[in-house]
């Protein structure tokens, strides 16, 4: 007998503004790490917390604090309660926030399995859905602007509840997103809690000494105009019916990742060949996944591509490795767009995995001898990625610790990137449970899952 799908209830709906006259009216240009994400889709987290309690306590006891608390951290994060707005051309688009503007709040019930949701196993991705808040991706013609954040709290009474958010990724980096929902955690546990380093909102300290902006204005704008906005995309997933795509983690252990930096190294003296550069855990897991990917699309379809190309992606903090300071703090975005490439065939074959830690590696080195270095081709390069047969791009990083947010009913259960489920791509994560461990997020048509699961969990077995 098939299981019956869970159901969602929307309980109340909160328009959540920063305290009355706590935040000035504030205007900010986007700078030219900002543009790019402007032909992307929101980013789509779920945080999954462990909470025993029944709904009709949460509603009366733990809710009004969260609204509260979530206003309190508006005040200091207020860009996020405001809009994207698009002046008439040629004035480029910019973040306004005004007094009175708000986050949507959707508060829901499920009867659902939390810990069905919650797990690492196979789970079909049209069930996590109903768990996210709705915000628009673009304008329309009579309201030039677009919200930039939108929140969901669901419950799963006696057992847990999920904490989600749609926020467009042109208004903050995961650095910056990070930041804000560690402070919304403190504020609610103790919301005398005093923030010691606020959100730095100065664009001025970004400087364009390459002219990014107007070239990717000009790339923005001629995507806009043809209707091509969403670059991140993929319509071939789209087409695929709902029940055909499944969503897993795996966890990357820290022996895994030392075991094959280890059989890479002894490969290489064996066959007198240079080492692939920065062997980091990050990049030797993305190497491994990169691979099983590969191999699970060969198995699936029967067939390899032979000399076709197979595309790579990820970013890359920006930060520490500019050659002028910007703040830690600082909100808005400030990383760097990455992509290599490698023949299929062979990443197939029996050094396949030292062909794309090489391939990797040299693209970090580059990025850190100059993180700018080409970076007038982002919007172009990532228009070819995602329009390849074959690309792989990563979003997230473990070096962010999502997984200490704890607003004091301990840490998360689990982390989910909804939004991987149409772009092709998959997730980073550091490990809930394991010190040093990635939780890699991905969704698959279910042929291709199984396959990627049996690459990677012998994949894993076979290197000694």
């Amino acid at each position: 007998m098939a299981k019956r799908p869970s159901t969602v209830e929307v309980v109340a709906r909160y328009h959540v503004s920063p305290p009355p006259n706590s935040a000035p009216p504030t205007s900010l240009p986007l700078t030219f790490f900002d543009i790019p994400w402007l032909c992307f889709s929101a980013s789509q987290p779920l945080f999954f917390y462990k909470y025993p309690f029944p709904t009709n306590h949460f509603l009366s006891t733990t809710l009004p604090t969260l609204v509260h608390s979530l206003s309190l951290t508006l005040q200091h994060f207020f860009a996020l309660a405001g809009s994207l707005v698009w002046p008439p051309d040629p004035f480029k688009p910019l973040i306004v926030y005004n007094e009175g503007n708000y986050v949507s709040l959707v508060v829901a019930e499920s009867d659902g399995d939390f810990f069905h949701f919650s797990g690492n196993h196979q789970r079909c991705v049209n069930e996590f859905y109903p768990l996210l808040p709705q915000l628009p991706s673009r304008a329309s013609e009579s309201k030039h602007e677009i919200p930039l954040l939108a929140a969901q709290i669901t419950i799963f009474s006696n057992s847990g509840i999920c904490i989600g958010f749609a926020y467009h990724h042109v208004v903050a980096d995961g650095r910056t997103f990070n930041s804000f929902i560690k402070t919304w955690a403190s504020l609610f546990r103790d919301p005398s809690f005093l923030i010691k380093s606020l959100p730095f909102y100065d664009r001025t300290v970004v400087k364009d000494t390459c002219g990014l902006e107007s070239i990717f204005l000009n790339d923005w704008s001629n995507r806009k105009s043809s209707q091509e906005m969403a670059i991140g995309v993929d319509t071939r997933v789209t087409n695929l019916s709902d029940s055909d795509m499944v969503r897993a983690t795996f966890l990357m252990c820290p022996g895994d990742m030392e075991k094959i930096k280890q059989w890479i190294v002894t490969q290489c003296k064996l066959k007198n060949n240079p080492q692939p550069p920065y062997l980091t855990p990050s990049n030797l897991t993305c190497a491994f996944v990169w691979i099983c990917l590969i191999k699970a699309q060969e198995k699936v379809n029967g067939k390899l591509f032979g000399k076709n190309p197979s595309y790579f992606g990820f970013n890359a903090g920006g930060i520490t490795r500019l050659d002028y300071p910007v703040p830690t703090t600082y909100f808005g975005n400030c990383i760097a767009f990455a992509r290599t490439m490698a023949i299929q065939r062979e990443l197939c074959g029996e050094d396949g995995i030292i062909v794309a830690a090489n391939m990797i590696g040299n693209r970090v080195k580059e990025l850190d001898d100059g993180v700018l270095a080409g970076a007038e081709t982002w919007i172009s390069d990532w228009a070819v990625f995602y329009e390849s047969e074959s690309h792989v791009m990563v979003t997230g990083s473990p070096k962010l610790d999502f997984y200490d947010t704890d607003f004091g009913w301990g840490r998360p259960k689990k982390i989910e990137e909804i939004s991987n489920d149409k772009a092709n791509a998959i997730s980073f994560t550091e490990s809930r449970d394991v010190k040093g461990g990635i939780e890699v997020g991905l969704a698959l048509p279910k042929a291709k899952m199984d396959a990627f699961t049996s690459f990677f969990t012998h994949g894993l077995e076979l290197i000694k």
